[in-house]
């Protein structure tokens, strides 16, 4: 039996952080797919960073390009315009190829071997005894079942199983496609745990989901693509940080004559809202205080990434 997209992993090196700054790079990237009139641009001038030990989101519509980029950060196809590095190194570099891990499409096992074995197999093929398998298979709460045969693992299962193919090696960049796909409420916690715990570890970690809020929650930066063409790259703090303030505080009116000298302020259902950032959060605090009013919650108001990605994406559906 010919398995033909088994997960791609490699052995750990070294990174010289004053050689790069990212750990992923894309350049101006590009791909466009045939020539002349029938030409299709998949992927359009996109340039990011993936830093070492953040979380960093990749977000698109489906037919946004996003596989596509995966595949050419990966080296599995090459871009028609710009640069791909990966840890300071061109992706063509076998060097850097073996410092990435990744879970693309699910992974692919033999179904009549047990979980184990095929990890087993993986590390053979990488020139290596797999002596973390056990570990592995522990972190991504595979222990019990690594003796079970593949055909009998649930999509969650194979899910983790392929995160621990990924991080065989231990590499120093891992490349996530859909890794909470098929899991259930309590897997998608551990699954997030162990992503952080990456990340805390020194790694960088490039994730590709369609679960929004899980984003929300997980993500350092990200980036959200529609078209092939980057809409917007931020942290998930500023990209969700409103433009205003609520406030419940007594008395009502001298919480207004405090604000309204130095920001817009409006009633609203229940409480005050003003016209300041987080930043002026402390300041906000000072005048109401010196006021003599008392403050029962101060809050920015926040958008949810869902909101956000829907209002840029909205012509970027298939």
């Amino acid at each position: 039996m010919r398995i033909s997209h088994l997960p791609v992993v490699f052995e750990q090196g070294t990174v010289n952080m004053e050689e790069t700054v990212g750990a992923l790079e894309l350049r101006s990237v590009s791909k466009i797919y045939g020539r002349g009139p029938k030409a299709r641009t998949a992927v359009s001038d996109v340039t990011l960073s993936v830093r070492h030990g953040e979380v960093y989101g990749f977000l698109g519509p489906n037919g946004a390009g996003k596989s596509t980029t995966i595949r050419m950060a990966l080296g599995l196809i090459r871009p028609s315009g710009g640069e791909v590095r990966l840890l300071g190194r061109a992706v063509s570099d076998p060097g850097a190829l073996r410092r990435v891990g990744s879970l693309v499409d699910g992974g692919a096992f033999y179904p009549f071997l047990s979980g184990r074995d095929n990890l087993r197999v993986l590390a053979r093929t990488q020139g290596h005894a797999g002596a973390a398998i056990g570990s592995l298979l522990e972190r991504v709460d595979l222990a019990g079942d690594a003796d079970r045969k593949v055909k009998d693992y649930s999509l969650g299962m194979k899910q983790r199983l392929g995160v621990a193919a990924a991080l065989l090696n231990d590499p120093e960049l891992v490349i996530l496609d859909e890794p909470a796909n098929g899991l259930d409420v309590a897997g998608i916690q551990d699954m997030r745990a162990l992503i952080r715990g990456l990340a805390a570890d020194g790694k960088a970690v490039f994730l590709s989901s369609h679960l929004l809020h899980e984003v929300e929650l997980l993500c350092d930066r990200v980036a959200i693509v529609a078209k092939g063409q980057l809409l917007q790259e931020a942290a998930v703090r500023d990209l969700l940080e409103g433009d205003a303030l609520h406030i419940e505080a007594e008395p009502v009116e001298a919480a207004i004559a405090a604000l309204a000298a130095r920001w817009p302020v409006e009633r609203v259902a229940g409480g005050l809202r003003v016209e300041a950032r987080r930043a002026n959060a402390p300041d906000v605090a000072r005048h109401l205080h010196a006021a003599g009013v008392d403050i029962y919650r101060l809050a920015p108001y926040e958008h949810s990434l869902e909101t956000i990605f829907l209002t840029m994406t909205k012509d970027g559906h298939d």
